[in-house]
């Protein structure tokens, strides 16, 4: 008790209030208050990068740390530890909520090897989930496989779980029964964080070739080289016929890319009968979505962007020095005007041979009418060849170079279609000899035959510039360095 006196001296008594306990009290609370706070606030972190680690997993430490060439001890086994108390459940419905899915439809089996890599990539890169691909029902060759029938989608699966999510179909709650429509769009990336289903129904807009994190083209590596991998029945029936080929002696597998579609969409009629350019260009024109309608054919076929013709086809080969006892493989569909176009080749190489020729027609039953099964099949007699020539640079050709490159560098011939164009109307209007032709042309080969070479790059010209699925030069090399096998100063770089 304190004794306190008044101005007017008035005598009082005041009661002292235990003011340090009270503080004391106060500072725990706020102590205790700002504990609990920051623990909640740490545990949501934690989950939050739980769930984030586990769908970009190495990608997480490569965004935060790109420049580091050996990355800190990994952070995942950390939190996970720090939160085992989670239920599995309420993870799972967690990760539910935040997955966005991309669903993507391909093309032919010539377009959809570096469509699905790509589409991977992209997955990666912006921490999707990949819906296992469709395959366009609606394109010139009126295909209705589906990915389970080209494809081992297990193994698809699996070789990829390091790398990103997939499953194989979207969950039942965005399906079209439940009124939920994807949404298809151009890649524009802030939609990505709106929508929890994408859908590209057009993959061929391709990936940079150059340029490209070394850690998304080792992603495009293993799918090109690991997770795409043929059915069991393909497989089987592709490794019969190349057992049969080699039975026979070498061979060479001929990728004649003069089919009815490419001609018509490309404009090339040269050797073709009026009626037969004239059912082209129909054809041609009976497709909207094909924008270029009226082309010059000899203007294209100048500029080297034309498959050669058999007849054509028959000389080159003569003058690269292949002989008339030399086995040749077509790895082709329908070649436009059948054997009557085939004719001139086959005079000159008596033992051609195509799939049909060399199996059972109950054993090719169940892949007829399946264009990209039976093209899985040419796809890898092509690999298994000899040599592998193609008479234009598609798609198909491309990718079977890469592979051939990725197996050792086997012989690839690349032809030189604007070169040789020059020098068949040279030869054959009498103006070069038959010995002036060929060392002419083997000249232009020299350095095309797949040997290691560095990619080309055009810095302002991508679209020119030597495909990443056709020089799989990161595959090849361990590390980021390729000097050791394609040398310091052999660059293709274009200024």
């Amino acid at each position: 008790m304190e004794v306190v006196r008044s101005e007017s001296g008035v005598r009082s008594e005041k009661i002292a209030a235990p003011v340090a306990p009270v503080i004391a009290r106060t500072k725990r609370l706020q102590v205790w208050f700002i504990r609990v706070c920051s623990s909640i606030l740490l545990w949501t972190c934690l989950v939050q990068l739980l769930t984030v680690g586990e769908l970009w997993h190495h990608s997480f430490i490569n965004i935060i740390a790109p420049s580091v060439k050996h990355p800190p001890l990994p952070l995942l086994p950390l939190i996970k530890a720090l939160t085992y108390r989670i239920s599995q459940k309420s993870k799972s419905s967690f990760m539910d909520a935040i997955r966005i899915f991309l669903s993507i439809s391909v093309t032919n089996l010539a377009s959809m090897e570096f469509q699905i890599c790509d589409m991977v990539a992209v997955t990666r890169l912006l921490n999707l989930t990949l819906v296992v691909p469709e395959l366009d029902k609606t394109s010139f060759w009126a295909d209705n496989s589906t990915f389970e029938d080209i494809f081992d989608v297990k193994h698809f699966i699996e070789s990829l779980r390091d790398e990103i999510r997939i499953v194989r179909r979207l969950p039942k709650r965005f399906s079209s029964k439940y009124g939920y429509k994807a949404f298809e769009m151009p890649p524009i990336l802030p939609l990505f964080s709106k929508q929890k289903v994408l859908h590209f129904n057009k993959t061929d807009a391709r990936l940079a070739n150059n340029g490209v994190s070394i850690d998304l083209q080792k992603v495009r590596c293993r799918v090109t080289f690991q997770a795409l991998k043929f059915t069991p029945e393909i497989e089987s029936l592709g490794y019969k016929l190349v057992r049969v080929l080699h039975e026979r002696g070498p061979f060479v597998a001929l990728h004649m890319r003069y089919e009815m579609d490419m001609l018509a969409f490309s404009g090339c009629t040269h050797g073709c009968t009026k009626e037969e350019a004239e059912e082209l260009k129909q054809l041609r024109y009976a497709y909207p979505w094909w924008r270029e309608k009226e082309i010059v054919s000899e203007e294209r076929r100048s500029q080297g962007l034309c498959p050669l013709t058999p007849e054509e086809t028959a000389l080159i080969l003569q003058a690269l020095g292949f002989d008339k006892d030399t086995q040749i493989y077509i790895a082709a569909g329908e070649i436009f005007g059948s054997e009557r176009r085939l004719a001139v080749l086959r005079a000159a190489y008596p033992r051609i041979v195509r799939k049909e020729m060399l199996l059972y027609s109950g054993e090719l039953q169940q892949f007829q009418n399946h264009s990209s099964q039976m093209a899985a099949l040419d796809f890898m007699v092509s690999i298994a060849s000899d040599t592998f020539i193609p008479t234009y640079d598609g798609n198909m050709a491309k990718v079977v170079e890469g592979h051939r490159r990725y197996l050792g560098f086997k012989k690839t011939i690349l032809l030189d279609r604007k070169r040789l164009v020059e020098l068949l109307d040279l030869h054959q209007n009498g103006t070069l000899t038959w010995n002036e032709f060929v060392f002419a042309v083997r000249s232009a080969h020299e350095k095309r035959m797949g040997q290691p070479t560095r990619r080309r790059v055009i810095a302002d010209k991508p679209k020119e510039e030597d495909y990443f699925y056709a020089n799989p030069q990161e595959c090849l090399c361990e590390g980021t360095s390729c000097d050791d096998l394609l040398g310091p100063g052999n660059s293709s770089s274009v200024p």
